[in-house]
């Protein structure tokens, strides 16, 4: 089935509203028993690059020679690594005003950073504290309190376990009765009638044996292209293989190589991305969420503030009142 011609109408026949500001609550009441994992649902990818600090070094987790690229040549290095590091251009608040659901918030310990200072991280740090970043997301959700946000927490460079500790105290402190305990995928019903609006994915095995609040980390189909056609095979690909049994996250983030960035010195990653939106926007207006083996879930993309990409998303729920 294909899917609506245009992105400026995204909510028509699944709510109520023409803004994607709410768009969950605006959604025709027969969706909300459908299971999250069974709706389509916009997210960020790499949330948090539109704060990346200019005077940053680079991550610990880069290579060695970008490493050693950077104390060398910082005024050649820096620049670069930038251009190709930001991802985002919205805020937290205006991805959430947007109508994006899923946030992919990769977390780290700066190494010479103060001790319980966890900055956000893509190739450099951010300015944006994790803690004020949270509290960010929980204020705009006491203003919305229908709307229901996954936070997808990842990476974790430089973390001791007693960092963990921290970060999931934090965590429970911010959101506190808002968090949904790990279990069976809810609806919207459900959590609308428990309070409940954040589920926290944490990518740390030995966190998750302890904390029954947060759930296992969701699968990310990352197809690492620097081309959409082949992206868009590769995703095709992961379909024909059958979708995960929970929660899981389509990207349609372009990805740029070494021999890309070399041949195109004065680009960068949204001058890549944003004339090839159109082809990959075409891509989710052709998807389907719901059960099925080929179907979709999570879908998100980078400067997601463009050509209409989470009108899309959101526009694909309707597919599921055609069944």
């Amino acid at each position: 089935m294909d899917g609506p011609a245009s992105a400026s109408r995204a909510v028509s026949g699944v709510g109520c509203t023409n803004t994607n500001e709410d768009w969950m609550s605006a959604l025709c009441p027969r969706l909300w028993d459908v299971p999250l994992h069974h709706l389509s649902i916009p997210g960020s990818h790499d949330t948090m690059t539109y704060c990346l600090n200019k005077k940053s070094p680079i991550s610990q987790g880069e290579s060695r020679l970008l490493q050693m690229l950077n104390r060398w040549i910082p005024c050649i290095t820096r620049p670069v690594v930038l251009k190709w590091s930001v991802t985002q251009v919205l805020d937290v608040t205006e991805q959430l005003d947007a109508g994006v659901r899923y946030l992919d918030l990769r977390i780290a310990h700066m190494l010479d950073g103060s001790e319980k200072n966890l900055h956000f991280v893509h190739m450099v740090y951010t300015t944006a504290l994790v803690e004020d970043t949270l509290t960010e997301i929980s204020e705009w959700l006491e203003r919305h309190p229908r709307e229901v946000v996954i936070l997808a927490c990842r990476n974790f460079e430089g973390l001791s376990e007693d960092l963990h500790e921290y970060l999931i105290s934090c965590i429970n402190t911010i959101f506190g009765e808002m968090l949904c305990p790990r279990g069976e995928v809810p609806t919207l019903r459900q959590l609308w009638a428990r309070g409940q609006q954040v589920i926290v994915s944490y990518e740390d095995e030995s966190a998750l044996g302890r904390h029954r609040e947060l759930w296992p980390g969701i699968p990310y189909w990352w197809g690492d292209q620097v081309k959409p056609d082949a992206l868009i095979r590769y995703l095709e690909t992961m379909k024909s293989c059958g979708r995960p049994g929970g929660l899981f996250v389509a990207g349609i983030n372009l990805t740029e190589n070494l021999p890309y960035i070399l041949a195109h010195p004065s680009e960068s990653l949204q001058k890549l991305t944003t004339p090839n939106l159109p082809r990959l926007c075409a891509w989710v207006r052709e998807q389907c969420p719901g059960p099925g083996s080929r179907c979709t879930n999570v879908i998100a993309g980078d400067f997601v503030g463009k050509d209409g990409f989470v009108s899309d998303v959101v526009a694909l729920n309707r597919k599921l009142l055609w069944c």
